[in-house]
């Protein structure tokens, strides 16, 4: 029986180093679908009372439009939505509802927010790097635990820079003295994470939240 929790504890040690387990010592997240859940077609559907076709169309318009990206970029909230009510006046009143209401979009994980106090206080350092407008990420932040256990952050608004250009994952790394290959980035987005590659950061695509946590736990695997 011991011979067998030795090889297991040996599998696990290998399998955290995989992912940096022994040699990482920084975490880095992103926040959308990887630390929070977005339910935004469901806001729409369930909470505004719309078909599910109109709130496909409605989103299609609002997050493939650059406004969105300027958002992130640090664009004024109101003056955001008036262009789009001006380009899309048959959505106006969906959208304005919508960038109003910030607050109904997002799920909590409070598994993973468990495994990131974990990897805290397993030693790791731990920050965000999130594209992210101020007031939505302002609501979707309030009273999460994770941000107890931040070392540092770095959300797209503040320097008016969004991922996948080099220019905030560099400003993440110079403003904390981080080293690239010491860091672990989990980003949902995979140019997102070919952006941290380019720069040296190991990275890994979040597709789930179970795959998630298998990561996280994996890593945790390695420090015990």
């Amino acid at each position: 029986m011991a011979d067998f929790i030795w090889t297991t504890w040996e599998i696990c040690v290998k399998m955290g180093s995989r992912l940096g387990g022994n040699t990482m010592k920084n975490i880095i997240f992103d926040v959308g679908d990887v630390l929070l859940e977005y339910r935004w077609k469901d806001m729409l559907v369930q909470d505004y009372g719309m078909t599910e076709e109109r709130a496909v169309q409605i989103g299609k318009s609002m997050f493939d439009d650059p406004l969105w990206s300027g958002l992130d970029l640090g664009n004024p909230l109101e003056e955001t939505i008036c262009r789009y009510e001006k380009k899309y006046p048959e959505y106006a009143k969906e959208i304005r509802w919508f960038l109003t209401h910030g607050e109904y979009m997002h799920v909590k994980r409070p598994e993973v927010w468990e495994k990131v106090h974990e990897l805290k206080k397993a030693g790791y350092g731990i920050y965000l790097l999130s594209n992210y407008s101020e007031d939505l990420f302002t609501k979707h932040t309030k009273g999460a635990s994770f941000l107890n256990d931040i070392d540092g952050k770095v959300v797209s608004y503040q320097i008016h820079e969004i991922k996948p250009n080099s220019k905030i994952y560099l400003y993440l790394l110079d403003k904390y003295n981080l080293k690239a290959d010491q860091c672990l980035f989990f980003d949902d987005r995979e140019q997102n994470v070919e952006g941290a590659e380019k720069l040296g950061i190991h990275a890994i695509r979040v597709e789930s939240q179970e795959q998630l946590l298998g990561k996280l736990e994996k890593l945790l695997c390695g420090k015990k």
